[in-house]
């Protein structure tokens, strides 16, 4: 990891550096683009005979293979995982549910004015597609943690997709109850669930990590389709003057270990707290091939002048994982995914048990929204109702503002239900 100073000599190099990091969403997915729009366009042209193109071709995919995968693989794949995984699963499953259940916005309404109720009706997205990783490493935590909330929304069609999923996976979808799983990946399978194909119908909404390919395709089929957020390649952000270092370091390294692409950054005031990190992290790197690739390009210890240029920096970086060093932090905290506090709330928690949702924004959209939540699977539909009384007192300010806006139709369609408003 590069330890700098963003004042003194090294204050030029710290500031460009800082910014480099802030457009790492948009120059990242620009540099696939172009293939990506390729294979959405085929997909949306070919159907299922390009879906399995890709899916052979990127994927291994064999010819015969079907492309959905039954229940009853799944139930075999859970029947043979080891009870001790079956129970963590089951822990991490209940957690996430009771986290989502307490999340549920609730209906209700209120009367702004005597003869005016106003107020809000939740009601489910119709379907929704959970985009699963399958790459480096199976994440049947990523399953839990998409379709669970959605279950609890109350979405009645729930669509899993991931590329060669291991047994874990496919247990961990028999234990969440889904029943339609396609063993798609990549930006192929998000265009699938964008716009249909032979075999899989569209979806409302696609939500789920995935990596620049997949971010991309998100991102591009967002005008036709809902989708949660850029969820990319892993972010975490250690802000912290009195933590331990051994600890600040393995979980740099632990989320390094994500993605050559992962952003790893610790913050401090505390000079010695910031090099003492980063040795830390090159002892305990120096055997995990990814994590050293990671943390060489994209790794920084910033050690600022004072706390609260620490503070606003780490505002600024608006990471998708940060960790602080007390529940007083939480004051000053802006702009991240999901916040960790103290020293026993190691980041590995909440990938996996904690219950908060583990899909977080990347790319600092944590500037504008938080993680994953249930309510990503639901609408939440104003509604207004009126008496005759309500509507005599109120509608002339209506017109008004109708009036003032040149809007004569407006204003008419309330002069004609107030005329019969007796």
């Amino acid at each position: 990891m590069k330890l700098v100073k963003t004042y003194g000599r090294t204050a030029k190099t710290a500031a460009a550096l800082i910014e480099a990091i802030e457009q790492r969403g948009a120059v990242s997915t620009a540099r696939v683009e172009p293939t990506v729009r390729r294979i959405l366009a085929d997909v949306r042209k070919n159907g299922d005979r390009a879906l399995r193109k890709y899916a052979t071709k990127f994927d291994g995919l064999k010819r015969d293979a079907s492309l959905r995968v039954s229940r009853e693989e799944m139930e075999a794949a859970w029947q043979a995982t080891a009870p001790e995984l079956q129970a963590a699963m089951m822990v991490a499953r209940g957690n996430i549910l009771a986290f989502a259940e307490a999340q549920m916005p609730k209906e209700w309404s209120f009367s702004p004015s005597d003869g005016v109720n106003t107020g809000q009706i939740v009601r489910p997205l119709g379907s929704v597609g959970c985009y699963v990783p399958g790459g480096r490493y199976p994440l049947p935590s990523t399953l839990l943690m998409t379709a669970t909330p959605a279950q609890v929304a109350g979405v009645e069609r729930i669509v899993v997709c991931s590329p060669k999923p291991v047994r874990e996976t496919l247990a961990a979808a028999y234990l969440a109850g889904v029943t339609e799983f396609y063993r798609i990946g990549g930006a192929q399978a998000i265009a699938a669930l964008a716009y249909g194909t032979e075999t899989i119908a569209a979806v409302n909404k696609i939500v789920g990590p995935g990596n620049l390919f997949v971010t991309a395709a998100k991102s591009l089929v967002s005008t036709e389709c809902g989708i949660d957020m850029p969820a990319g390649p892993t972010e975490i952000v250690v802000t912290s003057e009195r933590g331990n270092a051994a600890g600040i370091a393995a979980d740099l390294v632990a989320q390094a270990e994500h993605d050559p692409e992962t952003l790893a950054v610790f913050i401090t005031g505390n000079e010695k707290l910031g090099a003492a990190v980063a040795a830390e992290v090159k002892i305990q790197a120096k055997d995990n091939k990814l994590a050293k690739i990671s943390l060489a390009k994209q790794g920084a210890v910033f050690v600022t002048e004072t706390v609260a240029e620490a503070r606003a920096l780490t505002n600024r970086l608006a990471p998708e994982h940060l960790t602080v060093d007390s529940a007083a932090d939480l004051k000053w905290v802006q702009n991240a995914g999901s916040v960790f506090v103290g020293d026993y709330a190691p980041q590995s928690m909440g990938d996996y048990v904690s219950g908060p949702n583990h899909v977080l924004p990347t790319g600092r959209v944590g500037r504008v929204r938080g993680g994953l939540s249930v309510l990503d699977f639901v609408k939440i539909i104003t509604v207004q109702e009126y008496t005759a009384k309500g509507l005599r007192k109120i509608g002339p300010h209506a017109i008004a503002l109708a009036t003032a806006e040149g809007l004569a139709g407006h204003a008419e369609s309330v002069r004609v239900r107030m005329r019969s408003a007796r």
